[in-house]
């Protein structure tokens, strides 16, 4: 059920936004968000149900993430998880912020192709009249020049806070071509690159017998997934403590969402297994027309032979796909590996709007010179995200 705050009425018809329990979905919501994530303006798997329910009930344990619906004449248009911070940087600032995990990897809502502007009009206006919201609310990890970033810019405009600036931008790894996967290969692997790889798939063959396999709908999720989380949990992120399975509650998480994503058919999991056993593991959710590579992992002590590359080299059967135009890596800027095979890339942008009334607008617009002066002083190169 969606607890209203009253949006001005639009030529899209009467505008609603309110807070929805993710923890007790009515059958009917349920299915109106997993409809509104295929019919979606920019797909993005970790704001569907499947994936963005179980975080808030397992990763949110405080509750400080509320789960917002908005309806345009009686239909609905979007769903974004928003939360409240008490800082903003070193600042004793009050803010609202899109709510996100460590492992969700992009901070888009999901809205309903055609209704972006309605959207953030009626977003915008629930967290004006949101007590608790503070002075601004920052929307982190959107895409820039997608068709959300630019809604959000123009009803900003309409607001009158116009030429706004990202106060945060990063790029990674992105998969985008026409090319098939053996001309793209060709094309951002070096041919003396190839040579070697070829040379240490041919070694890595000779110390037992190798298999590509790439899940299979009819297959049972569950073994898959236990060899995954068992390959990356031996690895540099067991070791940090940054594997799924280094933590009860994010491993209750994957072992949620995974099965989920089979079900909802966004699930794809390859594997290069040597004599049977998985040395190289991946993870993709695929949302057309884009899909998300999620995770991988490899047998740090077959790292020689590169295991991990050469399953990503198989994995560029994605672009054989009509039915997808483009795979966000998920990966840190820079990575070392997948910028080296993936040569597109996707800039990701954090927005700060002002929210609230009068005295909120006046923090607003100090924060907003404070930090355009300090921007000035200070080389890009030093300043933290």
């Amino acid at each position: 059920m969606i607890y209203h705050r009253a949006i001005r009425p639009s030529e899209h018809g009467p505008l609603g936004a309110g807070v929805v329990d993710p923890l007790a979905l009515t059958p009917e919501f349920a299915t109106q968000w997993d409809e509104l994530a295929h019919n979606a303006s920019e797909p993005n798997a970790f704001a569907e149900r499947w994936c963005l329910a179980p975080a808030l009930q397992l990763l949110d344990p405080q509750r400080r993430a509320r789960l917002i619906a908005v309806e345009a004449a009686g239909e609905l248009i979007g769903v974004i998880p928003l939360a409240t911070a008490a800082r903003y940087g070193p600042l004793p600032l009050r803010h609202s912020i899109n709510w996100a995990h460590p492992n969700h990897f992009h901070g888009a809502p999901l809205v309903r192709s055609g209704q972006e502007l309605p959207f953030w009009q009626a977003l915008l206006g629930w967290c004006d009249a949101d007590a608790s919201g503070g002075a601004l609310l920052q929307l982190q990890r959107l895409a820039e020049n997608g068709p959300l970033h630019r809604a959000l810019l123009e009803v900003l405009a309409l607001r009158g806070q116009t030429s706004v600036a990202p106060v945060h931008r990063e790029s990674r790894a992105l998969l985008e071509t026409d090319l098939s996967p053996q001309e793209y290969w060709d094309a951002a692997v070096r041919p003396k690159k190839r040579k070697e790889l070829r040379r240490q798939s041919a070694r890595l063959a000779e110390t037992g017998a190798l298999e590509f396999r790439h899940w299979q709908p009819s297959e049972a999720v569950d073994p898959w997934l236990a060899a995954f989380l068992t390959l990356e949990l031996t690895g540099w992120k067991g070791r940090a403590g940054s594997a799924l399975a280094s933590d009860p509650a994010t491993e209750a998480w994957a072992r949620t969402i995974i099965p989920a994503a089979a079900q909802a058919n966004r699930l794809d999991m390859r594997m290069l297994a040597q004599n049977g056993v998985p040395i190289a593991m991946l993870i993709n959710f695929l949302t057309p027309p884009g899909g998300f590579s999620f995770k991988t992992a490899y047998a740090e002590d077959l790292a020689r032979f590169s295991p991990g590359v050469l399953l990503q080299r198989v994995n560029l059967d994605l672009l054989g796909r009509a039915d997808l135009k483009w795979i966000d890596s998920c990966a840190a800027p820079g990575h070392p590996m997948i910028d080296s095979i993936w040569r597109e890339r996707r800039t990701l942008v954090w927005i700060n709007a002002a929210i609230g009334g009068r005295a909120q607008r006046l923090k607003y617009a100090a924060l907003t010179r404070a930090e355009a002066a300090w921007r000035r002083l200070r080389p890009a190169a030093e300043q933290p995200a």
